[in-house]
C-alpha cells in the first residue's frame, strides 16, 4: 500500500463581491484557466471541488484544459460563508474570532480546528487515487488545514493575515505540506 496522494489544493479564482454564492469575475476565470494549463503539466489524475459556485466555476475551467471530470464534495466547502443576513462587518468580526480562538464555534458554523480536520480527513480519504489530484477549495479551510498540520509559526505571516490569494496552489503529500499558496503559475 503506497502513501497518500499528492494533492494540489487550488484556491478558487477571484469572485464577485456579493453575498451568498457568487461566481467568478472575468479575472477569476482567466486565473482558473491559467491554473488549469499549469496543472495539465503535472499529469493530474483527479479533480475535486467544493460545491460552491466560485469553486465549481474554477474547477470547470481546469476541467476544460485537463479533460478531467469535476467531482463535487461537500467536505470541501468553506466553514463560514457570508449570506447577506448579517452585516458584512459582523461576519468579518466572527471570522476574526475564529482565527484567534481556533476552538470557538460560530452560529451555523464550525471552528477553525474542526474545519481543518474535515479537509484533512478528505485528503486521507484520497489515499487510493492513482497519481496527483487537484482539489478546488476555499481559503479559510485551507489555512485551517495548514495551521493543523504545520502550526502557526510555519504558515507565512501574510497568509495568516490576509488569506490565500486567488488561484494560489498549496501542495500536500502524505499530510506533509510541500508548497504554500504559490502564485508563480499565474505570472
Amino acid at each position: 500500500m503506497g502513501g497518500m496522494t499528492l494533492a494540489y489544493l487550488v484556491q478558487h479564482g477571484e469572485k464577485e463581491p456579493l453575498p451568498g454564492d457568487p461566481g467568478l469575475t472575468e479575472t477569476g476565470q482567466q486565473q482558473a484557466a491559467r491554473t488549469g494549463r499549469w496543472l495539465r503539466g503535472v499529469e493530474l489524475r483527479g479533480l475535486w471541488t467544493s460545491p460552491m459556485r466560485r469553486t465549481r466555476e474554477t474547477a470547470e475551467r481546469i476541467a476544460a484544459v485537463t479533460g478531467l471530470a469535476v467531482q463535487p464534495d461537500a467536505k470541501l466547502r468553506e466553514r463560514m460563508n457570508w449570506d447577506g443576513s448579517l452585516p458584512f462587518e459582523t461576519f468579518l468580526a466572527a471570522w476574526a474570532r475564529t482565527m484567534q480562538d481556533r476552538d470557538w464555534v460560530p452560529a451555523n458554523g464550525e471552528s477553525s480546528r474542526q474545519a481543518g480536520t474535515r479537509l484533512q480527513e478528505f485528503l486521507v480519504g484520497l489515499r487510493a487515487a492513482p497519481g496527483p489530484v487537484a482539489v478546488v477549495t476555499h481559503g479559510g479551510i485551507t489555512v485551517d488545514l495548514l495551521r493543523n498540520l504545520v502550526g502557526d509559526d510555519a504558515v507565512p505571516p501574510h497568509v495568516l493575515a490576509t488569506g490565500i490569494p486567488p488561484c494560489a496552489v498549496t501542495a500536500v503529500e502524505d499530510l506533509n505540506v510541500i508548497m504554500i499558496a504559490s502564485v508563480s503559475h499565474l505570472s
